[in-house]
C-alpha cells in the first residue's frame, strides 16, 4: 500500500507572519516571544540568552518584522526622523543626506526621506504624510515653506532643523550658509581677476529660494562694485540642468555680446554653458569666463575646470543631525533645546574657467 506523501504548506508571506506564527514554530508562548524581542524585558524577566537567540533566528528565517507602531504611540519614541530634500540627482543634497544619516544612526535613529522636486506644495504633502508616522524630529531644506507646513510643525511640536539657508525667522534650529553672501564673494573674486561685465543665470526664482538668494547676492555685489547691472538670465525651472546652461550662454552672448564673465546658479548649469562654448569654438575663459556653485564632481573633472563655490555638504548634514539628536534627547525628557544657528563655511575655489 502506497504511503500518502506529506504535503507541507508553504510559509505565509513575510508581511503576514505574526508573533503567534513565530511562537507556534518554536512551540513556546507568544508572551515568551514578546519578552525575548524586548531586550530589557528579556533580561529582567529571566528569558535565557540561548532561547532569545533561537527566537531571533526564527524571526529572521520567517521574515517576521517587529511592529513598533503601538509602542511608539505609547512611548512617543518612534525612533526615526523625517527629512525633505529638493532632489536626489544633485550630489550636494545626497551628500547632505549622507552626513545626516551618519549622525542619526550613531544615536540609534533612522532617516525617512522624501524629495520635493523644488515644489513647496509637494513639501507640504510629503510632510503631512510623514507626520502621520510620528517622527521625533524633522529636517527641511531651505527656509521658505507654505503656511500649511508652518501650521503642521507648530501642532506637531517636534524639533525642527532647517538647512542650506541662514533663515531670518527660523522655525527653530538652522544649519546653513548665506547663499547671497557666497555669490557676492564669488563676484568680488572675479572682479579681482579683472572681469567687469558680468552676468548671472538661474532658473525661475519663485521655484528655487536658494537660487533667488544667489541672484540677489550677485545683484548686490555688482551694484556695490559699480559694474553694469541687469544682465540676468532666467532659463527654465529648478533644478537647472546642463541643457539650461547651454541655452543661457547662447542667449547671453546674443543680448550682451561684450559680457566677459557668467556666474551660474549651479555647477550643472555652468558645465552646460562650458560645453556649449566649446561646441561653438568660444574660448573659456578668453572669450567668456564661467563660474558655478556647489563644487560638484564634474566641476573638477571637466576642461577647463570650473571656478566655483565650495560648500561642505556632508558637514551640513552631520551638523543638522547632531543638533537634532540633542534636541530629541531634550524632548524625551520633557525639555526644549533653545534655538541654535550653525554657520556652514564656504570658500571660492579658483580654477581655469575664470
Amino acid at each position: 500500500m502506497r504511503q500518502k506523501k506529506e504535503v507541507r504548506k508553504p510559509p505565509p508571506p513575510a508581511g503576514n507572519v505574526t508573533m503567534h506564527d513565530v511562537a507556534a514554530r518554536l512551540g513556546i508562548s507568544k508572551m515568551t516571544v514578546s519578552r525575548a524581542l524586548a531586550r530589557t524585558e528579556a533580561r529582567s524577566r529571566g528569558t535565557s540568552e540561548e532561547l532569545r537567540q533561537r527566537i531571533l533566528r526564527t524571526c529572521e528565517e520567517m521574515g517576521y518584522v517587529i511592529d513598533k507602531t503601538a509602542s511608539s504611540f505609547s512611548s512617543k519614541r518612534s525612533g526615526f526622523v523625517a527629512a525633505l530634500i529638493p532632489t536626489l540627482n544633485n550630489s550636494n543634497f545626497s551628500d547632505t543626506a549622507r552626513g545626516l544619516t551618519a549622525a542619526l544612526e550613531s544615536a540609534g535613529l533612522q532617516l525617512l526621506m522624501g524629495y520635493t522636486d523644488y515644489d513647496l506644495q509637494a513639501e507640504e504633502r510629503l510632510l503631512r504624510a510623514m507626520l502621520s508616522r510620528r517622527p521625533e524630529g524633522v529636517v527641511l531644506t531651505g527656509g521658505h515653506h507654505t503656511p500649511g507646513v508652518y501650521a503642521m510643525l507648530e501642532t506637531a511640536g517636534v524639533p525642527v532643523v532647517e538647512t542650506w539657508d541662514l533663515v531670518a525667522s527660523p522655525i527653530e534650529h538652522t544649519v546653513g550658509l548665506s547663499n547671497a553672501e557666497a555669490v557676492g564673494d564669488l563676484v568680488r573674486h572675479l572682479h579681482g581677476k579683472g572681469y567687469r561685465r558680468m552676468a548671472f543665470m538661474s532658473g525661475e526664482p519663485a521655484r528655487d529660494a536658494r537660487g533667488a538668494d544667489r541672484r540677489l547676492g550677485f545683484e548686490n555685489a555688482v551694484r556695490a562694485l559699480g559694474l553694469p547691472q541687469g544682465r540676468i538670465l532666467t532659463v527654465g525651472q529648478a533644478p537647472v540642468s546642463m541643457a539650461h546652461g547651454a541655452q543661457a550662454v547662447v542667449q547671453l552672448l546674443q543680448r550682451w555680446p561684450d559680457t566677459d564673465a557668467l556666474v551660474c546658479v549651479s555647477d550643472h548649469a555652468a558645465f552646460g554653458a562650458l560645453m556649449e562654448c566649446q561646441r561653438r569654438g568660444w574660448a573659456v575663459p578668453q572669450r567668456l569666463a564661467i563660474a558655478g556653485f556647489g563644487d560638484l564632481e564634474v566641476a573638477a573633472a571637466c576642461h577647463p575646470r570650473l571656478t566655483t563655490v565650495v560648500v561642505d555638504c556632508v558637514a551640513i548634514g552631520r551638523s543638522a543631525g547632531e543638533l537634532l539628536v540633542r534636541a530629541i534627547d531634550a524632548a524625551r525628557t520633557g525639555a526644549r533645546l533653545p534655538p541654535e544657528t550653525v554657520m556652514s563655511p564656504f570658500r571660492i575655489e579658483a580654477r581655469e574657467s575664470a
